[in-house]
């Protein structure tokens, strides 16, 4: 089951729309947050005493109301898009993080679904770095990331993975991990 595909996307349109989601949020809690705050004070606090606890009782109380509404409300909503597929995007890439000892060892094996599953990491990591704008840390595994491609490459594989199936993870969980 396919549980991410990467798609193209442009870096600096990226950028823009999760800079003015990234706004539109922080306006939201802002808002939230200090009305919150002000009602907890108004309802509960003592004229010239000591309201922090309202206060900060407010501000969470704003969180929280925040993150509902970005999870429930906001999350499918198209101005969020770019923001919504950079957190699946880096979700993806840390279920592939969190299993690479078993992933390295599966692609010494030769195992074709750690191998696609390796590649599938790449592609992935090149575009968030590229979305992110760091060339440097892209630069930084090209290297590895050509190797890979070639021993791809020589056994006649698709290079192009750019979909995460749920069943190369579970794969590659059979392997152990290489100890240090």
């Amino acid at each position: 089951m396919v549980v991410f595909e990467i798609q193209p996307m442009s870096a600096e349109r990226y950028r823009q729309q999760t800079r003015r989601s990234t706004m539109v949020v922080i306006a939201i809690f802002a808002v939230l947050a200090m009305g919150f705050a002000a009602v907890a004070v108004a309802l509960f606090g003592e004229p010239g005493g000591d309201n922090l606890r309202w206060n900060i009782g407010g501000v969470l109380a704003g969180l929280l109301l925040t993150v509902v509404l970005v999870r429930a409300l906001f999350w499918q909503q198209p101005w969020m898009a770019a923001a919504a597929y950079g957190w699946r995007l880096k979700r993806s890439l840390m279920s592939v993080t969190n299993l690479m000892h078993q992933v390295q060892a599966g692609v010494a094996a030769r195992d074709p679904q750690a191998i696609q599953l390796l590649r599938f990491y790449h592609l992935g990591l090149s575009q968030m770095h590229q979305l992110d704008g760091n060339s440097v840390a892209l630069s930084d595994a090209t290297r590895e990331i050509d190797q890979h491609r070639e021993l791809m490459e020589s056994l006649g594989m698709d290079i192009e993975q750019r979909q995460l199936d749920s069943a190369w993870l579970e794969t590659v969980k059979r392997f152990p991990a290489a100890k240090k």
